[in-house]
């Protein structure tokens, strides 16, 4: 069985298990963000449509710069862009920490959207640029699997410390105080980040020793990035642009579907089955840890089918329990079946992420990571909407089985699309690693 212990971590280069470090910190950071802002917002008195609102505005703002940071990445290098992002969230964090005022805070959201958006869009091609092939993707799941690992404990931890401490101090529990000490716990753990991210090796294409310097580094980015004398796609330039919708498209109907139900699961799974707030966290953390197991034993099956084959398997897989998620009666083949779609379908996305860096030139891969992270986001929009008609208009039952239905056909679709487009491309990767014979 595949596991952590066979993920040595003396097979990765020296960046790259800097980086590991890195998506401790400032991964911890991210996901005490993701899920104590709201609850922060909401303890300042504002409503849910003012939340809403602050939450439109740092997507979008997110969105916004994901191709402009991808493409100052390839001409600056991804250390400085990353640094840059850590730096912009920690100048957000104190904003939010000195205001209470609606508009600032939209401001400093949108601000620490920008910094977040800058550390996702670099990810994929700095650990392309600094792995070898033969393990890359091992290191792209050991990268999924810690920031997992670090969502968990972040939602454990990070409230749990914060709550002892505005007891020490006298503070009201769950007021905004509370929240502001989390606010200063994320600035700390962004400055470890920070700290982490100024030990990696100067990968800028000017620097006095930067072409040197990157050849030694794995598969190198294309430094100074070459001019791609062809039509604009989106605002950017792509050298084979049927190739980068394709990379792209799959992933973005995953996302209308997961939009859809992903984020209001525990909602759906409160309301049908009147879990109390206990069990329902206890049961999300246990499918947070499969998700994990999973993903550390992708990387074998990989090596054995191929990185599409792979995906495939898995997602293909993940389908019939996403049925029975939606449409069972009965709450422990609900559990397991949640437990088990989760942890399948989140399994091939670093292996997916790895194989799409392999399949662009290097001065485009910043790109096609800014595709799949600004589709992604869209994707949730897209599916958040038609969830809240499909609830305004059917209701809970009717509205789920429709959202269910919507989200097995999108995952069909999008798998079957993988198969189609890469199988061959994946054959031929497959052949080339084992080499003669």
């Amino acid at each position: 069985m595949f596991g952590i212990g066979a993920l040595r971590l003396d097979r990765f280069h020296r960046d790259a298990r800097i980086f590991l470090a890195t998506t401790l910190a400032a991964g911890a950071a991210l996901s005490l963000y993701w899920i104590d802002f709201n609850l922060y917002l909401a303890s300042l008195g504002y409503s849910t449509a003012q939340i809403g609102l602050v939450a439109t505005v740092a997507s979008t703002a997110g969105a916004l710069v994901a191709f402009p940071v991808s493409s100052l990445s390839d001409r600056v290098g991804r250390r400085a862009v990353m640094t840059g992002g850590i730096a912009v969230a920690m100048l957000a964090l104190v904003g939010l920490l000195l205001t209470d005022a609606l508009p600032l805070i939209a401001l400093f959201a949108a601000t620490w959207a920008v910094g977040q958006q800058a550390l996702i869009v670099v990810q994929s091609p700095f650990l392309t640029e600094h792995s070898d092939p033969e393990h890359r993707n091992e290191l792209f799941a050991l990268q999924a699997a810690i920031q997992t690992v670090t969502n968990i404990l972040a939602a454990a931890l990070g409230g749990v410390l914060a709550t002892w401490l505005a007891g020490t101090l006298g503070l009201e529990a769950g007021g905004p105080d509370t929240y502001r000490i989390i606010l200063v716990i994320m600035a700390v753990l962004l400055a470890i980040g920070l700290v982490s991210v100024r030990r990696l090796t100067d990968d800028r294409p000017r620097s006095r020793r930067g072409p040197e310097r990157m050849r030694a580094l794995g598969e190198p980015a294309a430094f100074p990035s070459p001019v791609i004398r062809t039509p604009r796609l989106f605002g950017v330039r792509v050298a084979d642009r049927h190739r980068f919708v394709r990379l792209l498209l799959p992933g973005f109907l995953i996302a209308i579907g997961a939009g859809q139900v992903i984020p209001f699961l525990n909602l759906f799974v409160q309301t049908k089955f009147g879990l109390d707030l206990a069990s329902l966290n206890a049961l999300f953390a246990f499918t947070s840890l499969g998700t994990v197991a999973a993903m550390l034993a992708q990387p074998k099956l990989a090596r054995r089918f191929g990185q599409i084959s792979s995906v495939v398997i898995v997602q293909g897989a993940s389908i019939p329990f996403l049925v029975v998620l939606g449409f069972s009666p009965i709450l422990w083949t609900v559990v397991l079946a949640m437990v088990v779609r989760n942890s399948l379908m989140n399994a091939g996305n670093p292996i997916f992420a790895a194989f799409a860096m392999e399949q662009v030139e290097p001065g485009e891969r910043a790109t096609v990571s800014a595709g799949m992270s600004v589709l992604w986001q869209l994707g949730w929009v897209i599916g958040g909407g038609w969830y809240a008609t499909l609830q305004a208009v059917l209701g809970f039952e009717a509205g789920y089985a429709v959202n269910f239905a919507t989200v097995i056909t999108l995952y069909s679709v999008a798998t079957v699309l993988y198969w189609t487009w890469f199988r061959d491309a994946d054959r031929r990767m497959l052949a080339a690693r084992r080499g003669p014979g």
